[in-house]
């Protein structure tokens, strides 16, 4: 599932792609990914406007257009978002550590003046290999199934972008309400962080992925956080003091910028240790399972042990 991380770099392919452009047509003829509208009221809604900018919060994006609504854009449990560019369009660049960031499955081609991007949920390495293919010219057709494209804008340079999401569990929206989210795990100031996840009797890690406290937080990140800062998952969030707070919200900036720049939070340091009979990579502790906050949580036994020993 895409996490914050994915989500950002969905968000900067977006506004690559899209902002300072005018939205030419829409293709919104799926009526369940754009509910509650039906087909046909996004395209008039925003056809003819131009992209000022696309944003985030949490795992929600948006593009805010000049004059018009906004367009609210949600990855669900598999989306992607891709970027096709028009034939003959010039100036194709790659992606990559230089920009400040990597985006995993991101690939820009520039045979036959054509560019692809993509972004979002992590691809396995039979998909990777699917989604290096060429965009044909001409047609512009993706690899893989194209019944997969839930919703589409065309723009005025001929690109296009594109919500693919094999799984139909992405969602398409205007003027989302978002009302209901924290701040963004990326964003929130260190003294709102002490005062928002230091309160109650909610285990660390459920207090962390509660999305009214902060937005943004997933259940891979969560571990990969909380081991960076080899806190307990179990250990009730009222239970750490000021200090320990301030700490705590270093490890969630630094590891989430981390996982932005790998390419996606699968890429965190305890992530393939998160199995049966692996060990904490950092001080061989046999690698502990269970259920926090309603997620399959692990932890090392010797480092995160709550009560400690």
């Amino acid at each position: 599932m895409p996490e914050l991380p994915e989500v950002e770099a969905a968000r900067a392919l977006a506004e690559r792609w899209t902002a300072g452009r005018t939205i030419v047509e829409v293709d919104d003829a799926d009526e369940w990914v754009c509910r509650p509208h039906t087909p046909g009221e996004i395209a008039q809604a925003i056809t003819g406007k131009r992209i000022a900018s696309v944003g985030r919060v949490g795992k929600s994006l948006w593009m805010d257009l000049e004059d018009g609504p906004r367009l609210g854009l949600h990855l669900g449990m598999a989306g992607r978002l891709v970027g096709l560019g028009g034939e003959g369009l010039e100036g194709a660049t790659a992606v990559g550590p230089a920009d400040g960031l990597y985006f995993k499955g991101i690939d820009v081609l520039d045979d036959d003046g054509s560019r692809f991007g993509s972004a979002g949920e992590p691809l396995t390495a039979r998909e990777r290999e699917d989604w290096s293919m060429p965009v044909r010219s001409g047609t512009r057709s993706l690899p893989g199934d194209g019944a997969w494209s839930r919703f589409a804008i065309d723009l005025d340079d001929g690109g296009r972008l594109i919500l693919f999401d094999k799984r139909r569990l992405g969602r398409v929206r205007l003027d989302p309400d978002l009302s209901h989210l924290g701040p963004d795990a990326l964003l929130i100031s260190e003294d709102e962080f002490v005062a928002r996840v230091g309160r109650g009797a909610l285990p660390l890690k459920a207090r962390l992925m509660d999305q009214s406290t902060l937005a943004g937080i997933g259940n891979l990140l969560c571990d990969e956080l909380l081991w960076q800062a080899a806190q307990p998952p179990l250990r009730p969030a009222s239970d750490l003091s000021e200090d320990e707070l301030r700490d705590l919200h270093a490890a969630m900036i630094a590891s989430t910028r981390e996982a932005i720049h790998r390419g996606g939070v699968h890429m965190g340091d305890v992530i393939p240790h998160r199995k049966k009979g692996e060990h904490c990579p950092r001080c061989g502790g046999a690698m502990v399972r269970a259920t926090v906050g309603g997620r399959t949580t692990w932890w090392c036994s010797e480092e995160q042990a709550w009560p400690p020993a």
